[in-house]
């Protein structure tokens, strides 16, 4: 797989030299990563969004919408919109702010500025030249790091990580650092910048503690959220990973639900997940739903107020 590693890692470097960036009259912030799968992007975004927010700033959101139908540019309406023509993650996110769903990254920050934007917070698209960022943190499952820093499709690097590295502001470490993630990012880039932050569970969580439960996520990492629920104190019966934004079926969660039945146990799984659950199967499965707890609030805090400031 090296020779079309080299291929792909060169056609990105490529794309980044040849492409002349919009610069838009707003900040616009990227949270993006360099390794495939879940890395944590979309809660990383939440919060920032939310930081953003208690300043008194005025934020949109920015997904290509993964998974979703609809080209766009597109407002997304969670009252009329599903996970199938916008994608799961913006759903969530414009609970929280204004959210834009397009293909095309240029089409939408400019739709999302002509509705009044004063900030542009991007839920993945680091690699995307299209757009200038002012500022751009990369997301990193400590769990996972960088696997064995290969470009796809020999490892799961998206870029090689010294070109990667050297475009962030930023680190966010999510979770506990296991393989050494830190040491791999101040070897390859000595000047970043690393932010630690973890996932928890929301209070309302706490419900479930002691309770037997029976879960299901299809996320890029299942385990994170099975180790979440461990963590609250709750007592998996079984557990049941899936792809990646996969669709379920009626069948699916009819199944889940009879198992949870017979174990007697509460059906559980991620806010992302539930907006692709059927809506009709909805009212039988519940929602842990979990938030980034920095372990330096004014790390962050800072980080957003410089890149901010008019």
């Amino acid at each position: 797989m090296a020779p079309l590693s080299e291929i792909y890692a060169m056609a990105g470097a490529v794309r980044q030299r040849c492409t002349m960036p919009w610069r838009a009259p707003v900040p616009i912030i990227c949270i993006g990563n360099l390794v495939a799968g879940g890395a944590g992007k979309t809660p990383v975004a939440i919060a920032t969004g939310a930081i953003l927010h208690d300043l008194g700033k005025s934020v949109h959101f920015l997904s290509r919408g993964y998974g979703g139908s609809l080209p766009g540019p597109v407002q997304v309406n969670p009252s009329a919109h599903t996970a199938k023509q916008v994608g799961d993650e913006p759903l969530l996110l414009a609970r929280i702010a204004p959210t834009w769903v397009a293909k095309n990254r240029l089409a939408g920050a400019k739709a999302a500025i002509s509705n009044g934007a004063e900030i542009i917070v991007m839920d993945d698209g680091f690699q995307n030249p299209s757009v200038a960022k002012t500022l751009s943190l990369i997301v990193v499952d400590g769990g996972y790091g960088f696997g064995n820093e290969r470009v796809m499709p020999a490892g799961p690097l998206r870029e090689p990580l010294p070109n990667g590295l050297s475009r962030a502001d930023a680190v966010v470490v999510m979770g506990a650092d296991v393989t050494d993630a830190a040491k791999t990012i101040r070897r390859t880039a000595p000047d970043t910048q690393i932010i630690d932050a973890r996932l928890a569970a929301l209070s309302a969580a706490q419900r479930y503690v002691g309770a037997k439960v029976l879960a299901f996520a299809g996320i890029g990492r299942p385990d994170k959220f099975f180790q979440t629920l461990k963590d609250l104190g709750c007592v998996l019966v079984a557990q049941h990973p899936f792809p990646d934004h996969y669709d379920y079926t009626p069948d699916d969660i009819a199944i889940l639900v009879e198992a949870a039945a017979r174990e007697n146990a509460v059906l559980l799984t991620t806010a992302k997940d539930f907006q692709r659950v059927p809506e009709d199967a909805r009212p039988m499965v519940e929602v842990v739903d979990v938030v980034v707890e920095w372990r330096d609030p004014d790390a962050i805090k800072s980080l957003l107020l410089t890149a901010t400031r008019p």
